[in-house]
């Protein structure tokens, strides 16, 4: 499997993941700031937030994104590193969240 395709089953499975609160996947939501690979596409490392720091949900979204990660034939070992800086804002939504949240 190549580098792209690796890359797009990863978004794949994180547009799967919604926080309960909100009907948009957490990809189009701009919760995810970093998804790297290792040079061997063995090990990924993935940065997100949340909404708001205090979401009630964060361990339940962090735990599944993870599973659903883990489950990728070929990754050995995956690391959801929950972050709050920068701090998230609707501007970090892509055009179709906005439209479906009603923003636009």
């Amino acid at each position: 499997m190549t580098r792209t395709e690796l890359e797009d089953i990863i978004v794949e499975r994180l547009k799967t993941v919604f926080d309960p609160e909100i009907p948009v996947n957490i990809y189009d939501l701009g919760l995810i700031y970093r998804i790297e690979l290792s040079d061997d596409l063995t090990r990924l490392d993935v940065d997100m937030t949340m909404t708001a720091p205090s979401c009630p949900m964060a361990d339940f979204i962090v735990e599944d994104v993870r599973q659903k990660l883990e489950a990728i034939d070929g990754l050995t070992t995956v690391n959801v590193n929950l972050v709050f800086e920068p701090e998230w804002t609707q501007d970090m939504m892509s055009e179709e969240a906005k439209l479906e949240l009603g923003l636009l």
